[in-house]
């Protein structure tokens, strides 16, 4: 498996992206429909753009690919350039093909993704400027996002609330998200690991502890998806994709920062991430692959690309944390699925983006705002990590 995992990265999911570098206006290309064909004026987004940046930083830091560094670079130069707003501060959440803004909400979300890729990216190249650039949005997001109970979400370009309905395909308008502390937690471990600030450290411990006391629901082993401003749970969502995913980014929240949180916290956190990790092996795989999530006691169960690369990632770490073999057993499975269903046979092709559970692909972009190489390089730079048990 770890062979063929290492292949995947090198021979498919890479080659895929390097040809969608713009060399004409910068950056990537922003959309690639079913057909496989780009469209070259479509805006391209700050979360796609911060997830291409920490691909290829991170594939250069694992396999010393030169060429890796490069794409990072050119992916890095388009971003700094475009997505900042230096009259009011932060990144928009979007611009146009040729870098002039577009959408230019402020989000959370996005902001904890712009500053994931700038440390990963300060890592791999030394530059100083991604890494200056991170602390100044660091201290961007504390200031306009932190409220005292967790962060804002979406706000206009000035930073006045407006409605949050980025992050949610369920119909509910949610003041706070599970997704938005999650990815915040994961750039902040990020940052962390680089800079060794303790401000960010800071952070990193209010954020384990909210999901912990807020979002952790203990009772049902699963974490809470969408909040009022209080941080009072609205609708009854088990995301399982989220789930698996948060059990292996808080543990790596753990192995960064540990040595500087409270003991208490980090033994709650462990117990969380077993919890969490255990009950989707127990409820979301349904024998072939996993399903998307539970809405109110009805489950989807449409295979998305992404649930399925980051259980992959999140089994193979609760075989390496826990040593039970099972673990190991589900994550094969899953990459045996990925293989058969997810990986697209097609010439120039990468991975579909959903396919249900009858093995149809679902009419939908291979490349867009949300469609990146982030979860599926991110598994596969994973499972090289971790190849030893493998």
């Amino acid at each position: 498996m770890y062979d063929e995992i290492k292949s995947e990265l090198i021979n498919r999911i890479i080659p895929f992206w390097n040809g969608l570098a713009d060399y004409e206006n910068g950056g990537f290309y922003g959309y690639v429909g079913r057909d496989l064909k780009p469209d070259k004026k479509y805006d391209k987004g700050a979360v796609l753009h911060s997830r291409i940046l920490w691909f290829y930083s991170n594939c250069y830091l694992a396999l010393k690919i030169p060429a890796c560094l490069e794409m990072a670079r050119h992916c890095y130069d388009f971003a700094a350039r475009s997505y900042l707003d230096r009259e009011y501060g932060g990144v928009y959440w979007s611009v146009k093909f040729d870098g002039k803004p577009a959408e230019t909400m402020k989000h959370g979300y996005c902001h904890a993704f712009f500053i994931y890729a700038l440390a990963s990216y300060y890592d791999a190249s030394g530059v100083q400027a991604a890494l200056d650039l991170a602390m100044e949005l660091f201290g961007v997001v504390e200031e306009k996002l932190a409220d005292g109970v967790s962060y804002r979400e979406a706000c206009e370009r000035d930073w006045r609330d407006r409605e949050n309905d980025e992050l949610s395909e369920n119909g509910i308008t949610a003041e706070k998200t599970m997704n938005t502390v999650l990815h915040l937690i994961e750039a902040y471990t990020e940052l962390y690991r680089v800079c060794k600030d303790a401000r960010v450290a800071g952070r990193l411990e209010f954020l384990l502890s909210l999901t912990y006391d807020k979002i952790y629901d203990k009772a049902n082993r699963r974490l809470r998806v969408f909040f009022d401003k209080r941080m009072n749970a609205k609708g009854n969502i088990h995301s399982y994709g989220h789930d698996i995913e948060a059990a292996w980014l808080a543990g790596r929240a753990l192995d960064v920062a540990g040595g500087v949180l409270p003991g208490g916290l980090a033994e709650n956190v462990r117990a969380m991430n077993r919890a969490l990790a255990e009950n989707i092996y127990e409820t979301a795989f349904d024998g072939v692959a996993m399903n998307y999530e539970n809405d109110d006691g009805v489950v989807n169960t449409a295979r998305v690309w992404w649930v399925e690369a980051e259980a992959l990632v999140g089994f193979l770490d609760a075989y390496r944390l826990y040593g039970e073999r099972r673990f190991l057993e589900r994550a094969k499975a899953l990459w045996e699925y990925i293989k058969s269903e997810i990986i697209d046979p097609r010439e120039g092709g990468e991975w579909l983006p959903q396919v249900g559970a009858n093995g149809v692909p679902a009419e939908m972009p291979v490349v867009d705002e949300w469609k990146c190489p982030y979860h599926n390089g991110r598994m596969c730079l994973k499972a090289i990590e971790n190849q030893s048990p493998v």
